[in-house]
């Protein structure tokens, strides 16, 4: 799938992200990944939507953070929560960091990558950090590399892994 049709099908669903009904999940396993960091300049959120949990938990860790995720209207929402904070509407598989970073979260957003595009983003990611940075990411589940369509969000959307072998 298109990674920008998936930043559409987002765009229809913001509400579920900005009024949540069901907790939010990673704030204790990056609380963790925080002990590993040893310089807190600059920090990634890469699918960042528009609720800003990691954008909040970042700056009061004192990163500059950034934001980046592929539907504008996630965008345009975290813009107006964090109207400091720089945020880009781009497609991750295409664009180019524009500096290194302490810390990179990929929380529940490079599912959506085309399978086929997963690892050249998750070696940008890990080229993207500084010497010493961590990078925190969702893999999907499985033991073998797959995709798949779901619609448990309303809308079908595409998910994908390397499966976790690749991961180990």
């Amino acid at each position: 799938m298109d990674p920008f049709e998936i930043g559409r099908i987002y765009d229809t669903i913001t509400d579920q992200w900005q009024d949540p009904k069901n907790p939010l999940t990673g704030l204790t396993e990056h609380e963790r990944a925080m002990q590993f960091v040893k310089t807190r300049d600059y920090g990634l959120d890469v699918g960042c939507g528009c609720n800003g949990r990691f954008v909040d938990l970042l700056t009061n860790y004192g990163f500059h953070v950034e934001g980046v995720d592929i539907s504008e209207k996630m965008i345009n929402l975290a813009r107006q929560r964090h109207p400091k904070i720089a945020f880009y509407h781009e497609d991750i598989c295409t664009w180019t960091l524009p500096r290194t970073y302490n810390f990179i979260t990929a929380w529940d957003s490079i599912w959506h990558v085309p399978l086929n595009t997963q690892p050249a983003v998750l070696q940008k990611l890990c080229n993207g950090l500084t010497a010493g940075g961590v990078l925190i990411f969702t893999m999907g589940g499985g033991d073998e590399p797959g995709e798949l369509n779901d619609s448990c969000m309303g809308p079908p959307m595409y998910y994908a892994t390397l499966g976790s072998p690749k991961f180990w």
